[in-house]
């Protein structure tokens, strides 16, 4: 199987299918364990993707490949999101909040300098901001910043942002944001950042190298330099690994492969967290869909863990609802609808369609959505539901389902962390309303602490749950394999993020 996201579907659904525009730090993301003997930090580490960067702007419809490369690596932004999922301050020495949480006063770190040497200054944050939020921005988060009053530059090293409502996210939507030299130019083709790493030669459908920053403010790399290599096949991929021509496979789409690394003294197989959730999305605004009881009959109806094992086999996690395990407000919630054919039955019963009915279902035509769909139509058949699957391009999929919100149950990946957030907006294509939901949201939002944030969130993940307001199948595995001469590197990979500063070779 090869899981496409964000660049099969284009950079106008980047609102589903998000990718993570935030920083590095000096210290190592997550890793594998420690490889054993001295490691060389002249070493050239050879890594392979599926996700080759469309240009080298974020945004402008970079896309997955772009994250993956640049995120921490080339750019950096005022704060960082961990492999793990918390946030630290990076370019941001400290920030104060004003008491009535509307107002940001960040100071920027010392002897910070872009890579063409170029100091950075408050001039370049509120660039860097502004070009997010700019009306063509292509940015997955740039109505995170809708809130935002004005920037100001009291001085260099002083940056100030008011906003016109409280947003305890802020800090946390920050990270997405990379700091971007403002006299920089052809950011599609070149870069100027202050990452750890300056952009080598990009092969456009080859590879992209990125070669240590001897100017950099941090921690120097514990590798020279590295090399991204592009693949269109997931078994050309893996036959570059097992033939040495790359050191390590950032996100394995091919679990059949798996067998040949696992039990293979030279190769680690890392089973991390990813945040990609397969969606069966209804139109909770069309019938039978607007019924919760429908909705929590055709989820009991899914043997969702054999659905998983299908295509993953042992691999990935089933979570219950939108939330996956790196997030704040993480629950297990797989028993609020569990599989139960005979439960489905009877809610199908007692919301009137005790008969069943048919619908149709809108799939995107790469994998694994059709086999899923086809797995799907055949768990509904048993409990009296007849489904249409309608296999549907991504381009359709965005003006047919997103857009036009024309449909009545569809298939999606969600890639983004955080996303919960989205059932409190009753105009997101997949219609849900619930009031309490949306106010929940909105209280969540304006918290004064984490903790209310995190409550708050919890209660929204419960709640959505318990309408079954989408069908979460399941959360993709982030299977990570790499030479067993390698460790520092990230496993959990939350937002298409792959540092690579940390990465360290055996000499």
């Amino acid at each position: 199987m090869n899981r496409k996201t964000t660049s099969l579907i284009g950079a106008a659904v980047l609102a589903l299918a998000l990718a993570a525009c935030g920083g590095t730090g000096s210290s190592g993301s997550a890793g594998s364990t420690p490889a054993a003997g001295a490691f060389n930090k002249d070493a050239t580490i050879q890594i392979g993707s599926l996700y080759e960067p469309q240009n080298l702007d974020n945004t402008a419809g970079g896309g997955q490949g772009v994250t993956e490369a640049f995120n921490g690596n080339v750019y950096e932004g005022l704060f960082k999101l961990t492999d793990d999922g918390k946030v630290e301050n990076l370019l941001a020495k400290d920030y104060k909040v004003s008491a009535d949480g509307l107002t940001y006063t960040l100071t920027l770190r010392d002897g910070v300098k872009f890579h063409s040497g170029k100091p950075l200054t408050s001039a370049d944050v509120k660039y860097s901001i502004e070009k997010v939020t700019a009306p063509d921005s292509q940015s997955a988060r740039k109505s995170s910043f809708d809130m935002i009053k004005k920037i100001e530059t009291p001085d260099d090293q002083t940056v100030v942002v008011t906003l016109s409502s409280k947003s305890i996210s802020f800090v946390y939507n920050l990270s997405y944001i990379w700091i971007i030299n403002d006299q920089a130019k052809s950011l599609t083709t070149s870069e100027d950042g202050t990452g750890p790493y300056t952009l080598g030669t990009w092969k456009r459908g080859s590879t992209l190298s990125l070669e240590r920053f001897a100017g950099y403010w941090g921690t120097p790399p514990t590798n020279k330099e590295v090399v991204f290599h592009y693949f269109t096949d997931a078994t050309a991929l893996n036959n570059a690994l097992l033939t040495n021509a790359v050191d390590v496979v950032t996100s394995e789409q091919s679990p059949d492969a798996l067998a040949q690394f696992d039990g293979n003294s030279n190769y680690k197989v890392n089973n991390g967290h990813s945040t990609t959730k397969l969606l069966l999305a209804f139109n909770d605004r069309k019938a039978p869909f607007d019924k919760p009881l429908v909705r929590k009959a055709v989820t009991s109806a899914i043997d969702n863990k054999k659905l998983l094992n299908s295509i993953w086999g042992d691999y990935g996690t089933l979570i219950g609802s939108m939330v996956p395990p790196t997030d704040p407000w993480y629950e297990d919630l797989t028993k609020v609808n569990p599989y139960d054919p005979a439960l489905a039955k009877k809610e199908l019963t007692d919301a009137g369609y005790a008969n069943g009915f048919s619908f149709t279902l809108d799939t995107p035509n790469y994998d694994p959505h059709p086999t899923a769909a086809t797995f799907i139509k055949s768990e509904l058949a048993k409990v009296g539901i007849t489904v249409n699957i309608n296999i549907i391009t991504a381009d359709q999929w965005y003006t047919k389902v997103y857009k036009n919100h024309d449909f009545a149950a569809t298939m999606q990946e969600h890639v983004n962390d955080r996303d919960v957030v989205w059932y409190g907006d009753p105009t997101f294509y997949w219609g849900y309303d619930n009031p309490q939901v949306t106010d929940w949201v909105k209280q969540a939002e304006q918290s004064d602490t984490t903790d209310e944030q995190t409550a708050l969130l919890k209660t929204v993940n419960e709640q959505i749950a318990a309408d079954a307001a989408s069908d979460w199948l399941y959360l993709y595995p982030q299977i990570v394999v790499a030479s067993s001469s390698l460790s520092g590197y990230p496993l959990n990979g939350l937002n298409s993020q792959f540092y690579a500063y940390g990465i360290k070779k055996t000499a």
